[in-house]
């Protein structure tokens, strides 16, 4: 009996829960986590207010795949937890122009917040605020001129930047919809 209890108790910790993780961080094991906001909420109960976090987390690989995601717990660090891996199953890929910034103009909105995403000459840098600055170090773009207009909520700010980020085409997948050359959609970008 001692021993069929000692088999069961060492096959738990083989559970998928162990599993999920270890594939995660073996597959992309170079993902940058940048935490944005933490929100603390309370529930008022018969005894008193019980403390919960919610999180707010972007990860990224740098070279254009970028999510973000959520998590709420009654601890900070397990709010994270759940935030980070949110973030890594929902990353989208966002076609870069010489991996380095847009290659055009966007806007994107969410709720109350709008944000409108430049593309830049290089050596101009990241000038972005708050979630949005998170958002382009965690996907690569090194320069970019981007402006929130609205809601300074981060997670509006997020999601309209995310909504913007959608909107970018890059000029092969252009062409191939017009059933052009790249060379006539890219030509006409540089004379304009």
């Amino acid at each position: 009996m001692a021993v069929e209890g000692k088999s069961k108790s060492m096959g738990k910790p083989r559970g998928g829960g162990n599993q999920k993780n270890d594939r995660s961080n073996r597959d992309d094991p170079d993902l940058v986590e940048r935490l944005v906001a933490i929100n603390r909420v309370a529930k008022v109960v018969k005894g008193g207010r019980r403390f919960g976090f919610a999180a707010l987390v972007i990860a990224g690989d740098q070279k254009g795949r970028v999510g973000f995601g959520t998590g709420k717990a009654r601890e900070v660090p397990e709010a994270i937890r759940k935030a980070t891996e949110r973030a890594k199953r929902g990353l989208v890929q966002v076609p870069l122009r010489e991996g380095r910034t847009l290659h055009h103009d966007t806007q994107g909105r969410y709720g109350a917040g709008k944000v409108v995403l430049r593309a830049a000459q290089a050596g101009t840098g990241i000038i972005a605020g708050g979630p949005m600055r998170a958002i382009f170090e965690a996907l690569g773009i090194q320069d970019i001129v981007a402006k929130s207009v609205g809601s300074s909520n981060p997670h509006n700010m997020i999601r309209a930047t995310f909504d913007a980020l959608a909107r970018e085409y890059s000029p092969r997948s252009v062409a191939s919809r017009r059933g052009k050359k790249v060379n006539e959609i890219v030509g006409h970008r540089d004379n304009a």
